[in-house]
Formats: C-alpha cells, sequence, structure tokens
C-alpha cells in the first residue's frame, strides 16, 4: 500500500530519531508545532509547544538513548493530513546500559509537509526505568 505524503512525514521522522538527528526531527515540525504526551508521569511536562520548546526537550537525546523502530502499521483515515500509526521501539539508556521495550501509538497532523501536532501514546515507565528512575530521567526531559 501506497503511504500518503503524511505518513511519510512520520515514517521520516523515526528514521531521524534512530539516527539520532533530534535536529532533524523538530525541524520537521511546524514553527508552532506541538508535541503532547497524554500519559506523562505526574509532575512531567506533558507539552511542548513550538520548535524552540521541542528543541530544548530534544536537544540531549542522542546523549541519552539509543533506539530501533519497528512494526511501524498506519491505520487509514479520511484526512490526508492525519496520520494514526502503532510501531514498537526497542532501545538501550546509555548512561546505564539498561535496555527499554515500548510500543506507541501516535496520532500526527501535517500540513505541507510538515507536523502540526505530534500526540504520542506510550507507557513512559519503561523509558524510567532504563533511565535510572523517576528523579535521573526528569533532569534530563525537565
Amino acid at each position: 500500500m501506497t503511504r500518503t505524503p503524511a505518513q511519510e512525514v512520520l515514517a521520516h521522522s523515526l528514521d531521524l530519531l534512530e539516527a539520532g538527528d533530534a535536529r532533524g526531527w523538530v525541524d520537521l515540525f511546524a514553527v508552532d508545532g506541538v508535541l503532547e504526551f497524554p500519559y506523562a508521569p505526574a509532575g512531567w511536562p506533558d507539552r511542548f509547544a513550538g520548535r524552540d520548546a521541542l528543541w530544548q526537550q530534544m536537544e540531549k537525546f542522542a546523549e541519552h538513548l539509543e533506539v530501533a523502530f519497528s512494526g511501524l502499521e498506519f491505520h487509514p483515515t479520511a484526512d490526508p493530513e492525519l496520520v494514526i500509526a502503532e510501531y514498537r521501539a526497542d532501545g538501550r539508556a546509555l548512561r546505564t546500559g539498561l535496555e527499554f521495550h515500548q510500543r506507541y501509538i501516535s496520532v500526527v497532523r501535517v500540513r505541507g509537509g510538515e507536523i502540526l501536532l505530534y500526540r504520542d501514546f506510550w507507557n513512559p515507565l519503561s523509558h524510567l526505568a532504563a533511565l535510572g528512575g523517576a528523579e535521573a530521567a526528569l533532569r534530563i526531559v525537565a
């Protein structure tokens, strides 16, 4: 099945994260694009608006995590700008050496090749454990 342009943007975003290219990933967002984590732990940021805020969140990604994505599956939508996808991630926290395994559901809105909204549904507990616990992980993302 041929991917829509919006689906291609999401697939490319995962390729960039696999390559550790957080700057390239952030640059896929519209200037006022939004990243949301509906299941963020209490006290953690759950929304980042604008490229500057996204960059502050992601700039040290490659220093802390390596990740490989697999099983990317798109669910059809009537709206060509809307992407709903499921995929898996297997990775490692570089400071602890601990692995994590994650399943994602992402709802992404893309217009003109730019991400307007990336709503990421995932279980943060596996990342927290790999990063050395909530306090250690919070120092990275807050």
